[in-house]
């Protein structure tokens, strides 16, 4: 009696532990439920209104300074990163536009006192940073000041900086200055212990895209038209940056000879390329004193996302006139995209059709920044080009790179503007089909085929091909060739015999391409479109970008958070690295016919 009756108060005891228990577990579980859902609405809530104060005016104070802080990449357009946060990376995007934009801004804005240049690294080609440091020195036009300051100069970033009235270097920095280089790279070696053949078809002494497969160094022909350009844009940068400090080319070659970035900070003032010695923390005093506050206030700094906001003090067009600057920019038809644009031809040949039937758009300006990509493609877009400039004036504008099949596209415009630093031509095409059979004998596969007639296997890549595919595909290129110099022939109003001198290929500085009549004008963007309206005969006129910008949602619901995040995570070589592993990834799927430069085409 007494054993049954201590079961049963343990029994009552255990139950009413268990619902205790169970109690306590549903209400911990209910209360994270609950805060999950307010935490997340209060996020949301959060992050509307962080796009809502992203997007608002920007009010501007008196004595303002506007901080061109330079530390990411430069693009064409900039475009909203949705997926940024993820990375914790410093580097940001900028726009081309938005930084020329905002300096015309700066000018025009009498509570804006001077621009502020806070230079670290800036992955750039020279024509961009040339058109920047031009927008610059017209900012300097209205007496206003410009102060750089740089912990670490980099090449590119000091011939910007160079126009400003002062130089700032930290007393521990540096300024890379050392001359100009490209380094490209060569697999030959790797595909050859891979056991993969690259069975390669070009027209062109100087198509250097097909040296990486074939060569383990560069050709006489590469090395000749690479020292050539090379020496162009440097001398370039010299003859402005002399100007701007006051030295000759001489101290400036004699200093890049001493390689600055391992001299003391005091052999750069020393030299003239910068001015004074100073500490970062003591840079905004310095700024106070320009721009005429006292020490004990704040100073007002706008920073680009700032300057992006503030309305324009024009007044609105009225003519109902619109010149359309159509933005060209990234690989042609290319299957490697890495989040930094690329040129879709189907969808450049419907947006241009639009600009033709637009009767409100009276002359379109083709912003060009592009590599090449597929002759097929380019061929495509040349044709709508064609058909457009039936109808009203075509401009090209030309950006970094406006060669190979960035070439094609541009041929038949009415004017083309590059600047001096601008690489262009490499009027030539190229065709690869890899062959893996060595590294499929390797690893024990075989493969067999089955087939109705002589070449129904073609470009089948598990097979070298046979001497009949190897004619006809050679005899494809050379009339894909001969295609693209009758382009560019009629386009120029050049004789084909002229026209194929100059082209087999060959890379050209802008400054080149103008004295060889391939570029009409040298100049920037705001040329080109002053040009557009003359031809349009029109004084007044609204300009008008496309494609259009996607909005921050339109990013966020086509954007790729894994690509994103894998290129904002990767940097300088890795980066390079990780294109060429994706071109690698690719190759079967990408047009064997390619007009391109090469595609590890840097200099540093």
């Amino acid at each position: 009696f007494i054993f049954v009756s201590t079961n049963s108060v343990s029994i009552k005891k255990t139950s009413k532990t268990m619902k205790e228990f169970l109690k306590f577990t549903l209400a911990t579980i209910t209360g994270i439920i609950v805060a999950g859902v307010l935490l997340t609405f209060i996020s949301i809530i959060a992050f509307l209104g962080m796009i809502s104060a992203s997007e608002s005016e920007t009010q501007v104070q008196k004595n303002s300074v506007m901080m061109l802080k330079l530390n990411g990449t430069l693009t064409e357009q900039s475009q909203s990163t949705p997926f940024s946060f993820l990375t914790g990376n410093s580097y940001e995007s900028y726009g081309l536009d938005d930084i020329l934009s905002s300096i015309r801004k700066a000018k025009e804005n009498e509570d804006i006192k001077g621009i502020y240049i806070e230079a670290s690294y800036l992955e750039s080609g020279f024509a961009s940073l040339e058109e920047i440091r031009n927008a610059l020195a017209d900012f300097k036009q209205s007496g206003k000041f410009i102060v750089a300051y740089g912990d670490t100069y980099t090449q590119g970033l000091y011939y910007l900086s160079s126009i400003a009235d002062k130089i700032l270097l930290n007393p521990q920095g540096m300024i890379e200055w050392q001359g100009l280089a490209s380094v490209p790279r060569f697999y030959k070696g790797l595909t050859e212990h891979l056991g993969v053949e690259m069975q390669i078809f070009k027209v062109g002494t100087y198509k250097s895209a097909v040296e990486p497969w074939t060569n383990t160094s560069m050709s006489e022909a590469n090395r000749e038209q690479v020292n050539a350009y090379l020496r162009s844009i440097w001398d370039k940068i010299n003859s402005d940056i002399a100007q701007s400090r006051h030295l000759t080319v001489a101290q400036l070659n004699e200093a890049a000879d001493n390689l600055m970035m391992l001299q003391p900070a005091e052999e750069s003032v020393k030299r003239g390329l910068a001015d004074t010695l100073v500490y970062k923390n003591d840079v905004r005093d310095y700024l106070k004193t320009l721009a005429d506050i006292d020490e004990d206030d704040n100073l007002p700094i706008l920073g680009l996302k700032d300057m992006i906001n503030i309305k324009k003090n024009m007044p609105k067009d009225k003519s109902g006139n619109i010149i359309a600057v159509y933005y060209a920019y990234g690989e042609i038809d290319g299957l490697m995209q890495t989040g930094e644009g690329g040129i879709n031809s189907e969808a450049v040949i419907k947006d241009l059709r639009r600009l033709q039937e637009d009767e409100d758009v009276k002359a379109v300006v083709l912003r060009v920044n592009s590599p090449g990509g597929s002759a097929y493609g380019s061929e495509q877009i040349w044709y709508a080009i064609s058909e457009l400039k039936k109808e009203k004036p075509v401009i090209v504008s030309m950006g970094d790179y406006a060669a190979s099949g960035g070439y094609y596209i541009s041929c038949n415009a009415d004017t083309i503007v590059a600047e001096p630093t601008t690489l262009t031509g490499s009027i030539g095409i190229y065709g690869q089909v890899p062959n893996i059979k060595g590294l499929t004998d390797k690893i024990g596969v075989t493969f067999d085929v089955a087939k109705t007639n002589s070449y129904a296997d073609f470009g089948v890549i598990t097979r070298p091909m046979n001497e009949g595919e190897k004619q006809l595909m050679q005899a494809y290129i050379n009339r894909g060739y001969d295609l693209f110099i009758t382009r560019c022939s009629e386009g120029r109003g050049i004789s084909k015999a002229d026209m194929e001198q100059m082209a087999q290929g060959r890379v050209w500085s802008g400054l080149a391409a103008k004295e060889l009549g391939l570029v009409d004008e040298l100049g920037g963007l705001d040329k080109a479109i002053e040009i557009a309206a003359a031809k349009a005969g029109i004084e007044s006129y609204t300009q008008m970008n496309y494609p259009g910008k996607n909005s921050f949602w339109e990013s966020l619901i086509n954007a790729d958070p894994g690509n994103y995040i894998r290129m904002q995570l990767l940097d300088g070589e890795m980066k390079e690295l990780y294109k060429q592993a994706n071109m690698w990834k690719q190759l079967e799927k990408q047009d064997f016919i390619q007009a391109r430069m090469p595609f590890d085409l840097k200099i540093q």
